[in-house]
């Protein structure tokens, strides 16, 4: 005891003084950045419900590194990289959260959970009333990835890493998550983090960008009176078996969460009450929080300071802002074939991230008119992203996947 030292008391101090300088600054940042999370997810600037666990557990993560068996530093929580398959059930006994991750996160089971939460919240009337509209729009809010699978190439990443850091151009974090794991498993948890990070952010950013390049007279344009034809619960239900049973034959690599996003839909439809309120609120909302929390505690230094994360980096920024261009674009094709009666920030809205993104262009339309009413048409397209973007992470996965 007399022997014991400061550093040897608090040993989070010790490892950041020991760090290579690198380290010991991103591991500064880190827990700054995750202090600003949780503010930016206080003040309902970013999706709180995920970024609030995510930035508690990215603080905590890069706090608490500690010395470990032959003094190698490590931390309590969560080791991504163990395959081992003996170690990993002996680090299953001491990592925290190491049953979370393995049994539910590095296998895509919690994405699909996530799914089936998000499906009982669609209403899939609003993609079958206006079916053109809704898929026009969402097919341009697939831009970035498209964009970004050849420029991802070109830098040097192969076909099966590019087309997962591309998926986050559909801004689809289950999907980037369940791409990322079939592809390209050794950059799973950067591509992840990467993409879930941006996929908040892309809420604060996507309203500046509408009010850059939309005017507010164009912005405040209301469609309330395009109503489109009632839709009963029988055809939608009809439209989620079928849509599954079709996709799920064409994708099959692609089924569980075909099948996931769609038995939400058939609860719904179905009026399974107590189904309903376990995916809705137990599913739904137990997955966030283990996927925030998780997300955050992935986000060490030393796993975030690997060169190629910049690169994912500035390749998802790119995703994200073409797709937002492209989602605009197809909304000023519609806005001017009409004659001027649709509102071409919808656009937006198929930038998946349902219902966030359909939030915030009714949000934008509101301020521009009080009066104005396009949430309808923001949902379809929203949920046709997810549709699209499900569908082209299939093809993406099919194609790659045996090179």
């Amino acid at each position: 005891m007399e022997h014991l030292s400061f550093l040897d008391l608090f040993q989070g101090i010790a490892t950041l003084v020991a760090a290579d300088p690198a380290v010991m600054w991103g591991r500064i940042f880190l827990m700054l950045l995750g202090f600003l999370l949780i503010y930016l997810g206080a003040k309902e600037v970013l999706e709180p419900l995920l970024m609030i666990p995510m930035g508690l557990g990215m603080s905590a993560i890069n706090a608490g590194v500690m010395f470990l068996e032959g003094g190698k530093a490590g931390t309590l929580f969560v080791d991504p990289l163990m395959s081992n398959p003996t170690d990993l059930i002996n680090i299953m006994q001491i990592n925290w959260l190491q049953p979370i991750y393995t049994l539910t996160f590095s296998n895509g089971l919690i994405a699909c959970f996530v799914f089936m939460g998000i499906g009982v919240l669609l209403d899939v009337g609003y993609v079958m009333a206006r079916p053109f509209q809704s898929m026009f729009i969402a097919l341009f809010a697939e831009l970035g990835t498209f964009v970004v699978f050849p420029v991802a190439v070109w830098l040097g990443m192969t076909p099966r890493e590019a087309a997962s850091v591309a998926t986050i151009g559909g801004a689809d974090g289950p999907m980037v998550l369940f791409t990322s794991l079939v592809l390209a498993k050794e950059l799973f948890v950067p591509i992840t983090v990467v993409g879930y990070l941006y996929l908040g952010l892309t809420y604060g950013g996507y309203p500046y960008l509408i009010k850059w390049l939309v005017p507010e007279h164009i912005r405040g344009i209301s469609m309330a009176t395009d109503r489109g034809p009632k839709i009963s619960r029988a055809q939608k239900l009809i439209f989620a078996v079928v849509t599954c049973t079709l996709l799920c034959l064409l994708f099959p690599v692609a089924a569980p969460l075909f099948f996931s996003l769609f038995v939400g839909v058939a609860v719904r439809e179905s009026g399974i009450e107590v189904f309903t309120k376990l995916l809705s609120e137990t599913f739904l909302y137990g997955a966030t929080f283990f996927l925030g929390l998780t997300l955050g505690v992935l986000c060490e230094a030393s796993t975030l300071l690997d060169p190629v994360v910049l690169k994912l980096l500035l390749l998802g920024m790119l995703a994200l802002l073409v797709s937002a261009l492209g989602g605009l674009l197809g909304g000023y094709i519609l806005y001017f074939t009409s004659g001027g009666k649709f509102n071409p920030i919808i656009g937006i809205a198929g930038v998946s991230c349902v219902p966030t993104t359909a939030k915030v262009v009714q949000k934008i339309a509101t301020a521009a008119n009080p009066n104005a009413i396009i949430l309808p048409q923001a949902l379809g397209a929203s949920i046709s992203g997810v549709i699209t973007s499900a569908i082209i992470a299939g093809v993406l996965i099919s194609v790659l996947r045996g090179t």
